[in-house]
C-alpha cells in the first residue's frame, strides 16, 4: 500500500536508530522508497516543513531537540531508547492555557451530526499515542438500580504503567510497592461545551466518577473559548483536568492537567462489582502486575486487546472522521 507523505516521515523516524535532521530524514525516505516525490522541486524543503507541523500542530508521535546545527526529530515512543528522557513512573503532561492560543478553522456539516460515543475511538488512540491503555465503560451495562449510572462511573478508564529500562527485572518490581508502578485514570467525554451550565453540569459529573483514579480529566471536541478562565478556577480548586480532542487524534492537547489522588479501594471494588467491563479491565492490570517475567510481554498484549480500538495512521482517522461526520480542520494544499 502507497504511503501518505506523512506516513512516510513517520515511517523512516521509525527505522532511524537517532534523532535525525530533515536532510536524513529525506535521505532516508527517498533510499527506501517510502514515498514518491516525483517532479517535486523542493523535497527536501517539504519534507523539513512537514517536520515542523507536527510539532507546531502539537502531534504527540514525534518530538524534537535543538542541536548545534538546528534540530533533529525523533518519534516520541523511542524516547527512553535514545536516553533522550528519564522515566521516573510519572508522565510529564504539559499544561496549556487556552487563552493564549488560536482554535484552527472547523468545517462543519450542518446536516448531518456525530454522536459522542463516536469520540471514543479518536480518544483511545490520543491515549495510545502516550503510553495509556484505555477502556471504554457502558454505564448501561451496569447492574443494580440505581437510574444514575453516569454519575458513578466515568467513560472511559486508563492506565499508564512505568517503563524501565530492560536491564531493571519484575523481580525487583516485586520489592517494591507495585503500587507507585501504575496510574490509573478516569475520562468524561462530551462533544462540546459551550457555556458556563454546560461546564459546571460535565464537570462535576466528572469530579463525581473519578474519585477513585489517580488522575481524572474531562474531555470534550470543543471548549468555548470563553470558559478558559473558569475552567482554570475549577482545576485548581478540584484536581480534574481538561483535554481538548482533535480530528486528528494526535493533535489533541491537554489544556490543564489533573493532579494526583491516591486511589480509592472501596469504589474501585463497587466500581468492579456493577460493571463488568471495569471488573474485568481490573482483572487485566491485576494479572500484569502479578506476572513472571517470562509471561509479563504475553499478558500486556492481552491487555492491549481487551482495551479499545485505535487508528493506526492519519488515513484511518481521518477517513473514520468523514464517515461519522466529525469536524475536520480545514487545511490549505
Amino acid at each position: 500500500m502507497e504511503k501518505t507523505f506523512k506516513e512516510a516521515i513517520l515511517k523512516s523516524l521509525e527505522e532511524m536508530d537517532k534523532p535525525s535532521n530533515p536532510t536524513q530524514v529525506f535521505n532516508h525516505i527517498r533510499d527506501k522508497r517510502h514515498y514518491d516525490f516525483g517532479n517535486a522541486p523542493t523535497p527536501l524543503a517539504t519534507v523539513q516543513s512537514r517536520l515542523g507541523e507536527f510539532i507546531s500542530k502539537g502531534d504527540t508521535r514525534v518530538k524534537r531537540i535543538k542541536e548545534s546545527k538546528g534540530y533533529s526529530y525523533y518519534l516520541a515512543a523511542k524516547e527512553q531508547e535514545f536516553g533522550i528522557d528519564i522515566f521516573t513512573g510519572e508522565y510529564t503532561e504539559t499544561t496549556e492555557n487556552p487563552k493564549n492560543s488560536k482554535s484552527p478553522k472547523i468545517v462543519k456539516d450542518i446536516k448531518q451530526t456525530y454522536i459522542e460515543r463516536d469520540l471514543h475511538k479518536l480518544l483511545s488512540t490520543y491515549l495510545k499515542s502516550t503510553e495509556v491503555y484505555s477502556k471504554t465503560i457502558f454505564h448501561e451495562k451496569s447492574t443494580g438500580k440505581d437510574k444514575n449510572q453516569i454519575w458513578t462511573h466515568p467513560d472511559m478508564v486508563g492506565i499508564k504503567f512505568l517503563k524501565l529500562q530492560e536491564t531493571v527485572s519484575q523481580n525487583f518490581l516485586k520489592c517494591i510497592n507495585r503500587a507507585d508502578t501504575f496510574k490509573l485514570r478516569s475520562y468524561e467525554l462530551k462533544k462540546e461545551i459551550n457555556n458556563d451550565s454546560e461546564l459546571k453540569e460535565a464537570f462535576f459529573q466528572a469530579v463525581s466518577n473519578s474519585s477513585w483514579a489517580n488522575y481524572g480529566y474531562l474531555v470534550a471536541f470543543e471548549f468555548s473559548e470563553r470558559l478558559a478562565e473558569e475552567m482554570e478556577r475549577l482545576n485548581q480548586s478540584f484536581g480534574i483536568g481538561f483535554i481538548e480532542l482533535n480530528a486528528n487524534p494526535y493533535q489533541s492537547r491537554i489544556l490543564f492537567s489533573a493532579k494526583y489522588r491516591d486511589l480509592d479501594f472501596k469504589t474501585i471494588d463497587k466500581l468492579c462489582k456493577i460493571n463488568g467491563d471495569f471488573g474485568k479491565f481490573i482483572g487485566h492490570v491485576e494479572k500484569l502486575m502479578t506476572a513472571d517475567e517470562k509471561y509479563f510481554s504475553g499478558v500486556e498484549k492481552e491487555l492491549d486487546s481487551f482495551c479499545d480500538g485505535y487508528f493506526k495512521d492519519d488515513t484511518e482517522a481521518e477517513e473514520y472522521c468523514k464517515e461519522k461526520h466529525i469536524p475536520i480542520e480545514q487545511t490549505e494544499e
